[in-house]
């Protein structure tokens, strides 16, 4: 997500050499005056001398991506990803992206975490106030439907807020849960929901290790949500087991998703994943949820232009 979203760039790794280190932010400063190919020049002085620099070589890559140089970029974010095989820079997508990759490679953790630690203090605002973000709410009124349908009430005992960022979901939850709990991987998103005081427990961590010590735990919920947070995540299908698994009988998972009109899962230009609906219904189905819901929705908007997304509710039926 530059101002759609958070990746705002390669966040600085030195080299551990110093002239290297300064050889790079003099690129950077002459790609911030606008000088593409001085910049690309300077860089690739750097990775000769460095060759390990992942964040110049992720840099240069973009550079000559911006200068329509297809061939140079993709070679140089593969030299990024050699570098940085956790992909902390996230070469990994952007080769996906300029279709000499994966088709959809799953986010590494090091790199959702280094995105949101650095964009937690500012994400309220660009996604309200920017993006017109809208999903905990249509989620809420999503849910209290379901809920009306099946003639209960709008009352959650146990909430589970996966992706829980900083607590925008929580805000428009908390009215109707009797206990709140959240998790997110980035330890800078969960201070700022920490702070707003929605929660009952918050826990920093991967959803896939939270979700199985949950399991392991026998904890139970009877509503789990997770707004905007699938767009991160290529294969649902693990997620939405292990959420099977942690709801109670009649219990009911609500989620949204970015969409495209094609089959599976794609990834998008923005670097955030796009669900396809046949792929939704077979992995909602293969978890062993009931599908309630499946409806259009528009969650935000990008560039001024709204954004096809998903909005599903399922219940447990075990």
């Amino acid at each position: 997500m530059t101002d759609t979203g958070p990746n705002s760039g390669p966040l600085f790794v030195s080299s551990g050499d110093l002239v290297s280190d300064r050889r790079y932010k003099a690129a950077v400063d002459l790609a911030a005056r606008g000088d593409f190919g001085a910049a690309a020049d300077v860089l690739m002085q750097t990775v000769e001398t460095a060759p390990g620099f992942a964040t110049a070589w992720f840099a240069l890559g973009a550079i000559r991506d911006r200068l329509g140089d297809r061939d140079g970029a993709v070679a140089a974010f593969r030299e990024a990803s050699r570098a940085d095989p956790d992909d902390y820079h996230g070469a990994r997508l952007q080769l996906a992206r300029l279709g000499a990759g994966a088709g959809a490679p799953a986010m590494t953790e090091p790199y959702v975490r280094r995105l949101f630690d650095q964009y937690a203090g500012r994400y309220d605002a660009a996604l309200t106030e920017h993006l017109h973000y809208r999903g905990p709410a249509l989620l809420r009124d999503a849910v209290k439907s379901a809920l009306e349908a099946l003639g209960r009430p709008m009352r959650s005992e146990s909430l589970l807020d996966l992706g829980c960022g900083t607590g925008l979901a929580g805000q428009v939850f908390r009215p109707f849960a009797a206990r709140l709990v959240g998790v997110d991987l980035s330890a800078a998103m969960v201070a700022r929901a920490e702070a707003k005081g929605d929660y009952d427990r918050l826990v920093v961590g991967n959803l896939a290790a939270f979700l199985s010590d949950e399991i392991a735990k026998d904890a139970k919920y009877d509503l789990v949500v997770a707004a905007d947070v699938f767009v991160y995540v290529s294969d649902l299908a693990p997620v939405l087991a292990a959420i099977a698994r942690v709801l109670v009988p009649r219990g009911i998972a609500a989620f949204t998703v970015e969409t495209h009109s094609g089959a599976g899962v794609t990834l998008l230009p923005t670097l955030r994943f796009a669900h396809g609906e046949s792929y939704l219904r077979e992995v909602i189905i293969g978890a062993g949820l009931k599908l309630v819901t499946l409806e259009k929705a528009t969650i935000r908007t990008e560039k001024g232009l709204p954004v096809d997304g998903l909005l599903a509710i399922a219940t447990c039926e075990h």
